[in-house]
């Protein structure tokens, strides 16, 4: 039996409380324009935001465009990102979609999420988010800390991502689905952790009717 999201007053009073301690959350992954955004997301798969920015942060400080990226080369590429997990084919799915950009699109990351998805190592929680950071789209890109959330909080269950996806777009509120996907993945990643959620210092523990609360 699917549980049952919590009432519409609960979830805006949450989203409230997430607003006023963080206005404009800002994703971790660090770029410089969409094609390095979309590339960053492409590689994060499995990996660390941490650990991706620590790989392309001498790389996209001169490999900005999808030409650039052809001239560097696969090899040259997989000398950049070899501490990310699965590199190698991650390096080939990101010569190819580089390729389709300069071939098809003028060099540019198109911006509607069907095209972004016919792009080789592009599904679509990595075109959600860059429909949301580099256009302000109110896409909901479900990853394991949202789906987590999700559930815990009753915000939007869901039994797989793509549930948790279209829950958040039925039960968030309007005003708050531009920045809902942010502020759910960090309370999930600094907060509301896998293991042993920090329950005491949870800005949301009075709403939240996670029965395993933690001190």
């Amino acid at each position: 039996m699917a549980l049952k999201p919590l009432d519409y007053h609960a979830i805006h009073e949450i989203f409230t409380r997430f607003h006023e301690a963080e206005p404009e959350p800002k994703g971790e992954l660090e770029h410089v324009n969409a094609y390095t955004l979309l590339v960053a997301v492409a590689l994060s798969a499995q990996a660390t935001d941490a650990g991706v920015n620590k790989a392309t942060r001498a790389l996209f400080a001169t490999v900005d465009t999808p030409q650039k990226m052809l001239d560097l080369g696969e090899e040259g590429l997989i000398g950049h990102i070899k501490t990310i997990g699965l590199f190698r084919n991650k390096a080939k799915n990101v010569m190819k979609l580089s390729r389709i950009l300069v071939d098809e699109y003028g060099g540019e990351v198109p911006s509607s999420r069907a095209a972004l998805q016919a792009l080789p190592g592009v599904g679509r929680k990595t075109a959600n988010v860059v429909l949301n950071m580099w256009w302000g789209f109110p896409a909901q890109a479900v990853d394991t800390h949202i789906f987590r959330v999700g559930n815990r909080t009753r915000i939007a269950p869901g039994k797989d991502v793509e549930a948790v996806e279209r829950a958040i777009e039925d039960n968030v509120p309007a005003e708050f689905q531009r920045h809902a996907h942010h502020w759910l993945i960090l309370h999930g990643r600094y907060t509301c952790v896998a293991r042993k959620p920090k329950c005491g210092a949870c800005l949301i523990a009075d709403l939240c009717p996670y029965e395993e609360k933690t001190a």
